[in-house]
């Protein structure tokens, strides 16, 4: 019995490794059935041990699934048309007809890739990084030609614009427009078609030409009506949950919204008001500070504005001065364009105290209204049904067809 203890012993220390060597003396005291728990114990922790250690360290890859949830603003494309089908070349063969001639058909033309506004899409976070068209089939005999290849349309949201290069090459802001992308290629020619009077029976026939092959870069500027527009926690997202459908995120700590969204507003007559809550605007954003670029683009689709007034902060009306400043450094006579001014979170006693220091020092009036308590918004919805009126009066007297949603 003590051999069999000691023998227990020294295996347990084995698997102990870089525990401390146990003496066989005090091993002998150790009942067997401890030593072997010990041991498996040990064994399977090394086990784990090992997995982890094999586990690829760093971020995991997002799958295209997960991806298309995030919203994307641009995109690389590379679209390759369909390729036409070859001609062919035989001769007609038929019982008591030996001289029947060339009849190789033609090869059928390659598919186009069409880029279409489909009004459903609000991202191009569907738009894969290349395309490829349909190919043409290739002639038969009997004179049939080749089918031609399907045509390939890409939906793309309302605003996309399209550049090759440093080239803008199409501005698709209307619904239903399109833009063909990428022509497929030509068909080949069968021996039929190479038939004349001096040559009886040609046996010439040409491939498929291969399909137009381009790069695109794609880059959409959200389309609406009114551009929310105000400093990180100033209430957009409030605000435009509370005046539309839409639902941004909010919550009772700050952060800042990283997408645009676009809430649609309903008036009587089936009207609608399409606003977008243009995020990510700091001091400095015209340099790219911060969110900078990225989604200062979507602010010049937008007929008219809103800018939203954070009332809690001190000297709330500099707030609407550096606004305005952005957006005239980032495009010229950004900042003339139709507005109203919402001083916002009026619901707080030090806010409501500020708000005739605010339409004093601006020189116009603001709305003041509360996001979370709904106080005093119709006269928000009235001045942006007058807004919008004034807006498709303008338009139709230039003889251009305004944004319908």
């Amino acid at each position: 019995m003590v051999s069999t203890r000691l023998v227990l012993a020294r295996t347990c220390t084995v698997f102990e490794g870089v525990l401390k060597w146990a003496p066989s003396t005090r091993a002998v005291l150790r009942p067997s059935h401890l030593l072997l728990q010990a041991s498996c114990r040990l064994l399977s922790v090394g086990i784990v041990d090992h997995a982890k250690h094999r586990e690829p360290s760093g971020k995991k890859v997002l799958s295209e699934k997960k991806l298309k949830r995030h919203f994307v603003d641009h995109r690389r494309v590379l679209v390759r048309g369909g390729s036409g089908g070859s001609g062919m070349s035989c001769f007609h063969s038929e019982p008591r007809k030996e001289f029947g001639g060339p009849d190789g058909g033609d090869g059928g033309n390659g598919g186009h890739i069409i880029l279409r506004v489909d009004q459903q899409v609000k991202s191009l976070s569907s738009v894969l990084s290349q395309y490829q068209g349909f190919s043409g089939e290739d002639g038969g005999s009997k004179n049939c030609s080749g089918r031609g290849g399907a045509t390939l349309y890409i939906q793309v949201p309302v605003g996309t614009l399209v550049k090759e290069g440093d080239k803008i090459v199409a501005d698709l802001s209307n619904l239903g427009d399109e833009y063909v992308a990428a022509l497929g290629g030509a068909g080949g020619k069968g021996n039929r078609f190479f038939l004349a009077n001096d040559n009886r029976a040609p046996v010439t026939c040409t491939p498929g030409q291969p399909g137009q092959e381009r790069v695109l870069y794609l880059e959409l500027k959200t389309m609406a009506h009114a551009g929310m527009v105000g400093f990180p926690n100033a209430g957009k997202s409030s605000l435009l949950r509370a005046i539309s459908n839409a639902k941004p995120a909010v919550a009772s700590y700050p952060f800042t919204t990283l997408n645009p969204h676009v809430g649609i507003v309903h008036y009587e007559g089936h009207q609608q008001v399409a606003v977008a809550d243009i995020p990510g605007i700091i001091r400095g954003a015209h340099q790219n500070k911060g969110l900078g670029l990225s989604f200062l683009r979507h602010i010049e689709r937008c007929r008219f504005f809103l800018f939203v007034v954070d009332l809690t902060l001190p000297e709330p009306w500099t707030q609407v001065d550096d606004l305005k400043y952005e957006l005239e450094k980032f495009e010229e006579g950004l900042s003339e364009r139709s507005h109203v001014i919402i001083a916002n979170k009026i619901d707080l006693p030090q806010a409501r105290a500020r708000l005739p220091q605010l339409q004093a020092r601006l020189g116009q009036e603001a709305i003041g209204l509360s996001a979370l308590t709904g106080e005093n918004l119709e006269q928000l919805l009235l001045h942006l049904k007058e807004l919008h009126d004034a807006h498709i009066e303008a338009e139709l007297e230039q003889g251009r067809q305004p944004l319908r949603w």
